[in-house]
């Protein structure tokens, strides 16, 4: 009988277990390497101290929690092939998606900025 309790108590729990554990699994979807590069070029950017540090750490965190990692890897790339230039890169600068992918990282990135810095 207390087995058969424990084993419903499990089941009723299970449900919140595993939105949270998607939950933090999406605020959570980056990879050490993309959070590492982000923190050192904003360190690069704004100073090399601990301060900054903590500063840059907590903005990807806050960017991380806006926006997806595959949203923040789209925009990368788009900004990535702008500085190529040529013709064959002008979709990356002129495409309407392109600039919405851009947008919605910049404003991810205010969002950090302002609760950060």
């Amino acid at each position: 009988m207390i087995r058969l309790a424990q084993s419903f108590l499990l089941l009723a729990a299970l449900p919140s277990l595993v939105a949270a554990q998607s939950a933090s699994e999406r605020l959570n979807d980056y990879p050490t390497a993309a959070r590492a590069d982000y923190v050192f070029a904003c360190m690069a950017a704004n100073g090399q101290s601990r301060e900054i540090l903590e500063r840059c750490a907590c903005s990807i965190d806050e960017i991380a929690s806006i926006l997806p990692y595959e949203k923040y890897l789209e925009a990368e790339t788009v900004l990535s092939m702008r500085r190529v230039g040529g013709e064959r890169m002008a979709f990356f600068v002129s495409s309407a998606m392109a600039e919405t992918i851009v947008a919605d990282m910049r404003r991810a990135q205010a969002e950090a900025e302002i609760v950060c810095f």
